[in-house]
């Protein structure tokens, strides 16, 4: 059931995510351009999510545990530390010359866009290696 649930989700999240347009680059980076020609649409698409997603945590908090798991597994650091500012940062610079996050891009894969294949293949290689630095 837990891996149906997963399944579901994603499905319903690529979708979401390719109604919307977000696995286009162009547009996120218009979002981004306010100096230029700026396109609001993914505020309206953050909003939507925001929408559902503040009430349902408060809805699901309130139970003693999640339906398809033994308990809830939430963050416990809160701290805003070094690795929490650098990763940021290169997330942002990463999203703002390339137009991609890790959702939009592989939900993007579908698409056979080589450039977004190539997006991914780096997401996962810089995964792999900051894994490593902090590991060693």
């Amino acid at each position: 059931m837990l891996i149906f649930a997963a399944f579901a989700s994603g499905i319903l999240f690529g979708t979401g995510l390719t109604i919307s347009e977000m696995i286009n680059p162009a547009r996120v980076i218009g979002f981004l351009d306010i100096a230029g020609r700026w396109d609001p649409t993914l505020a309206f698409v953050m909003a939507g999510a925001l929408a559902v997603t503040l009430p349902g945590f408060s809805m699901v908090l309130r139970r003693q545990r999640p339906v398809l798991d033994w308990q809830f597994h939430l963050p416990v650091k809160s701290a805003i530390d070094r690795p929490l500012i650098l990763g940021a940062a290169i997330f942002g610079v990463g999203w703002g010359l390339s137009g991609l996050c890790p959702g939009p891009a592989l939900a993007g894969l579908a698409s056979g866009i080589p450039a977004v294949y190539g997006f991914v293949i780096a997401m996962v290689a810089g995964q792999w290696l900051a894994g490593r630095a902090i590991h060693e």
